[in-house]
């Protein structure tokens, strides 16, 4: 799994889901160094989010001639709280949760689930490994689905922009085999 470069909203915090936004500079550098971390992975199928930000990703890390658009892939729906931060939700809205309580005009928690579960069902047919570029809350509800968790069980893998994760297994178990590795943390930077 490969969550998006950076972009103005992710450096500062704002929910973004259907704002179609570009990548920053520095979420473009991200995008390019990531070919070298995904370069060891053997992959017959790669999806992505059709929005712009994981799109951009996808083709920047050298998977645009093969990559498949799939909707499920895209980001929580965050209704009207689209473009806010978290303290700005909370002064209207104290103690809101976005793993519990969804978003008005937006996706629940249940919703979300069913597209990542449709999502993990199209990556596990892949004959071979797969990838996903997608987006931080989207790519947290996958990764608790695969780990046969809740979907609010995805808010305790935090997963930074431009960030890989893998996912396997542990014998016939599902697990986690590498989370939040990015081209910094790779490097040693």
């Amino acid at each position: 799994m490969v969550r998006h470069g950076e972009t103005e909203w992710s450096l500062s915090g704002q929910h973004t889901s259907r704002t179609d936004l570009p990548l920053t500079d520095d979420g473009r550098k991200r995008a390019a160094a990531l070919t070298d971390l995904l370069s060891g992975y053997s992959v017959s199928l790669v999806l992505s989010s059709p929005l712009r930000r994981a799109l951009e990703t996808c083709q920047i890390a050298g998977f645009g001639e093969v990559v498949e658009l799939d909707d499920d892939l895209r980001e929580w729906d965050y209704g009207q709280y689209e473009g806010l931060t978290t303290p700005q939700i909370r002064e209207t809205r104290p103690g809101w949760n976005l793993w519990r309580d969804g978003c008005p005009g937006g996706e629940s928690p249940a919703e979300v689930g069913a597209r990542a579960d449709r999502a993990l069902a199209r990556l596990a047919s892949a004959d071979g490994g797969a990838l996903a570029f997608a987006h931080g809350h989207i790519l947290r509800v996958l990764t608790a689905r695969w780990a046969e968790m809740e979907v609010a069980e995805g808010a305790r893998f935090k997963f930074g922009a431009g960030a890989i994760g893998v996912l396997g297994h542990e014998r016939e178990t599902r697990a986690i085999e590498h989370w939040n590795q990015s081209p910094d943390r790779a490097s040693g930077r």
